[in-house]
């Protein structure tokens, strides 16, 4: 277990695009909500980043966290405007603060925010982990979900994050 679990962009809005679901999105908050109930009874922290844009407005039902989420008004959130969740936020100094030097990461989408906020992280010195099938996507430029995921996955490993099987 890393020292914090962080949660990524998984809002109303990210994971319901004009009428379409994000690949494996009840498998994902399936596996997600596990994650949080193990790092919340190891009493280790959990943080939410939720992305705001024109389509995302903060405060709207879109930029609002998914229902289904396990999170608790004691957890950690905190909001962005790019794709790196370091950028121009507070999040390296909520990190800091809490000792971190180990990180956990799961949300979507796979090719933007969760491929920028991992590379960061890793540039910063962070230890990263990510399971497989945790971050999601949609299908783009003629590639389905899965193998954008795949990808992306293959890319992190070994580089920028440890990429463990969810079935080990």
């Amino acid at each position: 277990m890393e020292d914090v679990f962080v949660v990524i962009d998984l809002q109303n809005g990210v994971c319901n695009e004009n009428g379409t679901t994000i690949d494996h999105l009840d498998r994902l908050l399936d596996f997600v909500n596990q994650r949080i109930d193990r790092y919340r009874a190891a009493a280790r922290p959990i943080i939410f980043v939720q992305h705001e844009d024109e389509e995302l407005v903060y405060g709207t039902t879109a930029w609002q966290l998914h229902p289904q989420l396990h999170h608790e008004p004691t957890d950690i959130y905190t909001r962005k405007t790019h794709a790196n969740s370091f950028f121009q936020t507070d999040f390296a100094e909520i990190l800091h603060d809490l000792g971190v030097k180990r990180i956990e990461f799961a949300g979507a989408q796979t090719e933007y925010c969760m491929d920028g906020t991992i590379k960061f992280a890793h540039g910063l010195g962070f230890e990263n982990t990510v399971y497989t099938q945790a971050t999601s996507t949609y299908p783009s430029n003629g590639l389905t979900a899965s193998a954008i995921i795949e990808w992306y996955e293959g890319i992190w490993q070994n580089r920028y994050a440890r990429v463990l099987s969810q079935t080990k």
